[in-house]
């Protein structure tokens, strides 16, 4: 079980924003650049710069990678100073590259931290991912049910016509026939290029994002720090691993993963209260993005704690960037 009593959120929340907006900070050099490598090393060097200065005994167990891929910030790295509690680091320096090199909307710079043993070692592989808002009976929907069945049940539910439901997508080629599905119904649909996080977190505002409902495969790192965000904004998600060969079968058993048809429930993949920190680096429909007034770089952050349910919006203004 994670360790609760050492987790001081409340101080620990603060250093967090911090991290979050160092790599938004520096990613934002590069917005528009066609340069997708370089605006994520950017974020990996200043993540990890300013991760190191908090008194945590902190472990990347979300990360960019295995141990022989560094530079970047891979799973299994220790960060922080060494001098403080021990902690589960989730992070995606820029979730969204291409975003940030093609200057296009939804580009994040994100983290969260619990303490250790609180979040789900999620190997590198997909997750089928099914998300809705707050304020819905738990397993009101279902990644067992057909796309047709979770547009019927939540638009009964919400005593509309499927119409009137909005989906979030990402635009890739596996996910056509579940395009063609939930359009058959009369939903709508947003598609996507990039940034999943953001596409689940956009369900649990859906009355300034529009979104009601998130499904498709995508990472399963970045499940685990979805599920982060909705811990912190009530939200439900379900996530179950795909693996497409033996390879990625033995590197989940090598992390503990036994079960391989296991659906995981939001609370299954983040056991623990947690800080979400997400910075804006284009702009989006969450947060601003990072944007130059004059001689200063202005950026906004959303901060999140799942013990309180509280969330912050900071605004950050740093002069001569």
């Amino acid at each position: 079980m994670p360790d609760v009593q050492q987790f001081h959120d409340r101080m620990l929340s603060l250093g967090l924003a911090r991290v979050s907006e160092a790599a938004a900070i520096a990613s934002a050099k590069l917005i528009g650049s066609g340069d997708e490598k370089a605006a994520d090393q950017a974020a990996v060097d200043a993540m990890r710069n300013q991760l190191n200065m908090l008194d945590i005994k902190g472990v990347v167990v979300i990360g960019e990678g295995e141990r022989d891929e560094a530079p970047m910030l891979y799973i299994g790295e220790e960060v922080g100073t060494g001098n403080g509690p021990g902690m589960d680091i989730a992070l995606d320096p820029l979730e969204g590259t291409t975003l940030t090199a093609k200057d296009m909307p939804n580009a994040l710079a994100v983290i969260a931290m619990g303490p250790r043993g609180s979040m789900l070692h999620a190997p590198d592989v997909y997750m089928d991912k099914l998300a809705i808002g707050p304020g819905f009976p738990q397993g009101l929907v279902n990644l067992d049910m057909t796309p047709t069945e979770r547009v019927e049940r939540l638009a009964h539910y919400k005593a509309c016509q499927p119409s009137d439901i909005m989906c979030c997508v990402l635009e890739r080629p596996r996910h056509e026939d579940m395009i063609n599905e939930i359009r058959a119904t009369g939903a709508r649909i947003r598609l996507i290029t990039d940034g999943d996080v953001a596409g689940v977190m956009h369900t649990a505002e859906s009355a300034k994002t529009g979104i009601d409902m998130y499904m498709g495969a995508g990472g399963a790192p970045e499940g685990v720090l979805a599920a982060a965000a909705m811990k912190c904004m009530g939200g439900q998600i379900q996530g179950r691993l795909l693996f497409r060969n033996d390879d990625e079968r033995g590197r989940a058993r090598k992390i503990g993963v036994t079960d391989f048809d296991r659906i995981y429930s939001r609370d299954d993949m983040v056991t623990g209260d947690v800080i979400f920190a997400a910075t804006g680096v284009t702009d989006g429909s969450l947060v601003h993005g990072a944007r130059r007034d004059g001689d200063y770089l202005e950026t906004e952050t959303i901060l999140m704690r799942s013990k309180t349910g509280s969330v912050r919006r900071l605004h950050y203004r740093l002069k001569n960037f």
